[in-house]
């Protein structure tokens, strides 16, 4: 069964459609794709995060530009997911809009991204972004992001 077909995308479709890497790769699977519209992706938190060393040592919080990040790399696997040429295009943030960070996100909560396409052009969008914990949103935004060669 392919994992289209299984409704989850694993790790390994994800390390072969970003160029992320540890400690940088903040998306573990993809539940689901609606192409050019929306994506749900996941990210397992745990207390091995290399940021919860200094961020914070007696609280444990993942910084919210890490949220964000989370939300930029879900809507870029949306984006180049059906792109013929994606080994060639990079995604680079334009801007971050309406950013809101309404609870903390802590070891051992999972994340739950949910994008939507607001504006798709050839070379520029506009996402509408969450990060949920539990049915709680932990962050939103609407992030803006460039499509350039490689």
């Amino acid at each position: 069964m392919s994992q289209e077909a299984a409704g989850a995308w694993d790790i390994e479709w994800i390390l072969s459609m970003l160029p992320h890497r540890y400690p940088f790769l903040l998306v573990d699977r993809v539940l689901e794709i609606e192409p050019a519209k929306r994506i749900v992706a996941l990210k397992n938190v745990t207390v091995n995060e290399p940021f919860f060393n200094g961020h914070f040592p007696q609280r444990r919080v993942m910084p919210g530009v890490l949220l964000i990040e989370g939300m930029a790399q879900a809507g870029g696997l949306l984006l180049l997911k059906d792109l013929p040429d994606r080994e060639n295009k990079l995604l680079f943030f334009m801007g971050i809009e309406s950013a809101k960070f309404r609870r903390p996100v802590i070891p051992g909560d999972q994340v739950r991204f949910e994008i939507e396409v607001l504006r798709l052009r050839t070379s520029h969008c506009k996402l509408a972004g969450k990060a949920l914990v539990d049915g709680q949103v932990a962050a939103e935004a609407v992030i803006s992001s460039a499509m350039v060669d490689r």
